[in-house]
């Protein structure tokens, strides 16, 4: 079975040093942070040093364990980042924030096939997708969701979660994230 492709970014060794900083910030060592996010030391490292592309994953483990959303890691919104896992191809359109939480919003493709699996964001964080075309099953893995076009599906996030599309067409739709602040 091929490993999915590497989350990209036009500066790959800045994620890494954003990574790096926010975890020194948080006085967090390298080995605990590997443990807790569920990686190899040697990727986190290597991401960390700007020599491996993590996947999609990799980044939301770590930035869960981290407390921050995906974007405190990837590039502003005006370089429109685009990060690939096993099926899911999600470009960043905008982030936004509130006194209460802070927005990402995707543009979110779903390829047929295999199954996104996405490890679980920190506490309260929600998803919020509507479909544009295709049919998606997403959300908590032990109680996945369905929706076709123009529907909407809404899940906390806090909780191992997966993307598929069912049938054999690609799934597009708009993904919302919101991180609470804490």
């Amino acid at each position: 079975m091929a490993s999915p492709p590497p989350a990209r970014d036009p500066a790959p060794g800045a994620v890494g040093l954003r990574v790096r900083a926010l975890r020194e910030e948080r006085g967090i060592s390298l080995s605990t942070l590997a443990r807790l996010a569920g990686v190899g030391k040697a990727t986190l490292s290597g991401l960390e040093n700007g020599t491996r592309n993590p996947t999609l994953e990799t980044l939301y483990a770590v930035t869960a364990q981290l407390g921050v959303p995906l974007t405190a890691v990837l590039s502003g919104p005006a370089e429109t980042p685009t990060v690939r896992g096993a099926a899911v191809s999600a470009t960043l359109l905008e982030v936004f924030s509130d006194t209460d939480a802070t927005y990402e919003l995707y543009r979110m493709r779903v390829s047929p096939g295999p199954t996104q699996l996405s490890p679980a964001h920190q506490s309260g964080v929600t998803e919020h997708v509507t479909v544009f075309s295709g049919v998606l099953r997403a959300g908590p893995v032990d109680a996945p969701l369905t929706a076709g076009p123009g529907g909407f599906l809404r899940w906390t996030s806090d909780v191992p979660h997966s993307y598929t599309a069912v049938g054999d067409e690609q799934v597009r739709a708009s993904l919302l994230l919101r991180y609470p602040k804490r």
